[in-house]
């Protein structure tokens, strides 16, 4: 490990890219599910001040909930909607053009909410949500095909796990800034939530220095010359005779195909096995209640007994080492706190596990030209989930109480049994070696969506798709 660091700290170009890319991609993510936590009574606030003006009448209490619930699910709506046109983007004009051009949604989104207060209308916050969602969904997806594109082999693994760090590393960083110090109080909660821009600005500057990703320009352009170009850019100049070999090879394993569409992915039944996985890992880490902490983090830690003083600070700790698990008690006064070490004890977990696996997955497991396609599937199902969470968590709440966390804890208890036994390693191989993996393995050829060997799917189960997936 001690070796791939430094030779990760060697590649300078590489570890830069790695930061401007995180920039505008996955940190984008982190901050909008933080940084919307810190206005909220502000927020609501405004909502009902701004219907008084409007109609000289009080907004009910049920009504600024619904709207509230809104502002936090129109979010993952507008990601679903970013990650369907994140695979036709980066297929067409290239990972790094497709992220240079995602931040103007993000910087649009910004300039919207940072001026709603003054228009009066909480419904340029929505507006604003769903611009941030499809700038999320979009980044997330091209960050991570991005990095995984851009890295040497052995360094894969360490590279594509920034994309992970850089979400954590977002809910920190909007979580300090939507502290009452700096910008989490009354007057200036608009321009908390327009912060997304200034990220979005800095990776607008700063990424048209880099190179398009390498195996984007062979694989899927065919241009070598510009393929040898951006490696040496980005590792410096040597030998990449096995790099372009190994790349080659995909590209005749594919024989040439065009980046193919989801719809395509599901008639193929020679990649069943990462399909169902990559639908399994993306759609449950959501009902995992990672999120939830973090979307209703005031509710949930004033509900726990912890000073509503201290909630801001409190967060903190959850935004530097990711959560879930949280079990409330008010018999005695100190165990709200020990509610906050099962809190931290499971960020840790999910951080050293999942955390950094979920996100990545489709760029490990898929070829080149299925691997867009791979991501919006991830995508879709992974705000799917979000969305889900978003408007059915508070009456789970108000039916189970916070006991609706030990649902949650089936759902991890359920996927890491099953990963266990269907995710086959990825490290130090290429993804056509882990290709032939799975097809050695089978481990869903036979099951789930069948396709008969003439390639036609059945209406019923076309049907099924479309309804539950699209």
């Amino acid at each position: 490990m001690e070796n791939i660091l430094k030779e990760l700290f060697h590649l300078k170009v590489l570890l830069l890219l790695i930061v401007a890319a995180g920039m505008g991609g996955t940190l984008q993510h982190g901050l909008n599910v933080s940084l919307i936590n810190a206005p909220s009574v502000y927020i609501q606030y405004f909502i009902n001040e701004t219907w008084l003006e409007r109609y000289g009448t009080v907004m009910e209490e049920q009504l600024i909930k619904i709207i509230w619930s809104a502002i936090i699910s129109v979010y993952p709506v507008g990601a679903v909607f970013g990650a369907f046109i994140a695979g036709h983007l980066s297929a067409k004009y290239g990972r790094k053009n497709s992220l240079i051009f995602n931040n103007v949604v993000a910087i649009v989104g910004a300039v919207i909410v940072g001026f709603s207060r003054m228009a009066k209308s909480f419904e340029m916050i929505l507006v604003a949500r769903f611009l941030y969602g499809v700038n999320a969904g979009n980044g997330m997806n091209i960050h991570c095909m991005y990095l995984m594109e851009c890295s040497p082999k052995k360094l894969r693994g360490l590279v594509t796990i920034t994309t992970a760090i850089f979400i954590s590393l977002g809910k920190c960083l909007g979580q300090i800034v939507g502290l009452r110090e700096i910008l989490g109080s009354e007057s200036v909660w608009p321009l908390l939530m327009a912060f997304n821009a200034i990220p979005a600005f800095i990776q607008l500057v700063i990424l048209p220095w880099f190179p398009e990703s390498p195996r984007y320009l062979l694989i899927d352009k065919g241009n070598r010359a510009l393929s040898i170009n951006a490696l040496q850019r980005l590792w410096g100049k040597r030998d990449f005779n096995q790099e372009l070999e190994e790349m080659q090879a995909e590209r005749t394993a594919i024989r040439d195909e065009r980046s193919r569409s989801v719809w395509e992915l599901f008639r193929d039944p020679s990649i069943r096995s990462q399909l169902v996985i990559n639908m399994m890992v993306s759609f449950f880490m959501q009902l995992s209640g990672i999120n939830a902490i973090y979307s209703y983090a005031f509710e949930i830690f004033y509900g726990a007994g912890i000073s509503r003083n201290i909630i801001p600070y409190v967060s903190i700790g959850t935004g530097l080492i990711e959560t879930l698990m949280l079990l409330i008690c008010h018999l005695v006064s100190w165990m709200p706190y020990c509610s906050l070490v099962f809190i931290f004890a499971y960020i840790i977990s999910y951080g050293l596990g999942p955390g950094g696996v979920a996100l990545i997955l489709p760029s490990e497991i898929f070829l080149q030209s299925d691997r867009p396609a791979g991501f919006v599937i991830n995508g879709f199902l992974n705000w799917f989930g979000l969305f889900l969470l978003g408007i059915l968590f508070s009456s789970m709440v108000d039916s189970l109480g916070y006991l609706c966390f030990l649902i949650f804890s089936a759902v991890c208890l359920v996927l890491s049994v099953l990963g266990s036994f269907i995710i086959v390693e990825t490290r130090g191989k290429t993804p056509l070696e882990i290709t032939e993996e799975f097809k050695t393995r089978k481990l869903f050829q036979n099951t789930l969506l069948h396709v008969p060997a003439n390639g036609s799917l059945p209406q019923s189960t076309v049907e099924i798709i479309m309804s539950t997936a699209f």
